[in-house]
């Protein structure tokens, strides 16, 4: 008896250690599923390639990874949905669609899932919802623990109600904030494209470009068409993956339209086509992560003269003090983003001010005070 208790508890004792590697080894990953991998060339839902993508992503999780998905889909799901005689405008077009569509795309998630036995969660965001610390950190929470219990979060733009200028670029912003906001190993963004290529994609003596550091302009490779269902082009998604590089993260462009091409890239990603962004060595911290995304949610306006702009740009890490500040426009509050800008009129800067604009204005220009920027909470662009 006590001998087949000790071989029980030496079986408990393993498969507890064995969770332990587990839980050391997890990567937490973002796949972003654009448009036009979803999307079949009349315009509907591709329900097969969806499938397709569900099968891959519960392949990662059976080999220890952690995934959210953000998911373009919802306007095209609802196009098929339902016939109107009368004509609408394009606001009102995307409202109906997206709010028919949203429906159905997270419907078809959870049965696809079902069948293997996992759960789906959806998160509906703004982006005003990532534009106050609170909020960010609540997004955050959510997520969490949908992921400690094993859920997958399945991320959309909420566009019934997203109809402003305050919109995301596309869900390629969407998940570069969310890989940021979770503080992801990878983001990986599925296109219909197999990477960024050194010229031309159409010409026969065009190449991928397989590896790209996260400080490299690409600007001379990009062409700035966008696609046919989605908002964005290469561009933005370009420019993501640089920001979201520059924070310490993995960025992966690919086909998301190749056949098991998750899988490929894990298990075998020097034989893949696709580009990588390399990461920052030296990630930046959770609040700058915040910071970096929130230049369009900023409060205010902070103009500096020369040698301020010349010792931010330097190669220490310093603050913004108020003795450098030549003028300050809008009305914001302690803790809120304002942008900073330089001699040419660019915004050089973003940053959590220390100061009330009232305050800053009246201390402006004098020495001797707290910063109006600490260089903790200060992200240069």
């Amino acid at each position: 008896m006590s001998t087949k208790k000790i071989a029980i508890n030496n079986s408990e004792l393993n498969c507890s250690l064995q969770r332990q590697l587990q839980e050391t080894t997890m990567k937490r990953i973002v796949v972003k599923v654009g448009s036009n991998v979803l999307t079949r060339p009349d315009g509907k839902l591709d329900v097969t390639r969806m499938s397709a993508i569900v099968d891959q992503i519960v392949w990662l999780k059976r080999h220890h990874y952690e995934v959210i998905l953000v998911s373009s889909g919802a306007m095209a799901s609802g196009r098929g949905e339902l016939h109107i005689d009368k004509k609408l405008d394009s606001v009102s077009q995307r409202q109906l669609f997206s709010a028919l569509g949203q429906v159905k795309l997270v419907g078809l998630y959870y049965d696809l899932f079902r069948e293997y036995g996992m759960h789906v969660g959806q998160v509906l965001t703004m982006k005003e919802s990532f534009s106050t610390r609170g909020e960010y950190l609540n997004q955050r929470a959510c997520m969490s623990v949908m992921l400690d219990n094993g859920v997958v979060p399945i991320v959309n733009e909420n566009d019934t109600v997203s109809v402003t200028e305050l919109m995301f670029t596309d869900n390629d912003e969407l998940a570069g904030l969310v890989a940021s906001m979770m503080d992801c190993d990878a983001l990986i963004i599925l296109s219909n494209v197999d990477g960024i290529f050194d010229g031309d994609p159409k010409a026969s003596d065009t190449r991928v470009i397989p590896t790209v550091s996260y400080d490299r302009d690409l600007s001379e490779y990009i062409q700035s068409s966008k696609s046919h269902f989605g908002r964005g082009g290469m561009m933005t998604k370009t420019n993501i993956a640089r920001k979201v590089a520059e924070e310490g993260i993995k960025v992966i462009i690919a086909n998301g339209t190749v056949d098991d091409i998750l899988i490929h890239l894990v298990e075998r990603p020097e034989s893949t086509l696709h580009t990588e962004f390399s990461p920052n060595p030296e990630p930046v911290s959770q609040v700058k992560k915040w910071i970096a995304h929130s230049e369009s949610f900023a409060k205010g306006v902070i103009h500096i003269n020369a040698k301020a702009e010349e010792a931010l740009k330097g190669d220490a890490a310093v603050s913004l003090l108020l003795v450098g500040v030549t003028a300050i426009e809008g009305d914001f509050e302690e803790g809120d983003i304002i942008n900073v800008v330089g001699q040419d009129g660019q915004v050089l800067a973003v940053g959590r001010s220390g100061y009330s604009a009232e305050e800053a204005r009246k201390l402006m220009g004098k020495h001797d005070i707290r910063p109006l920027i600490h260089y903790d909470y200060l992200y240069m662009e």
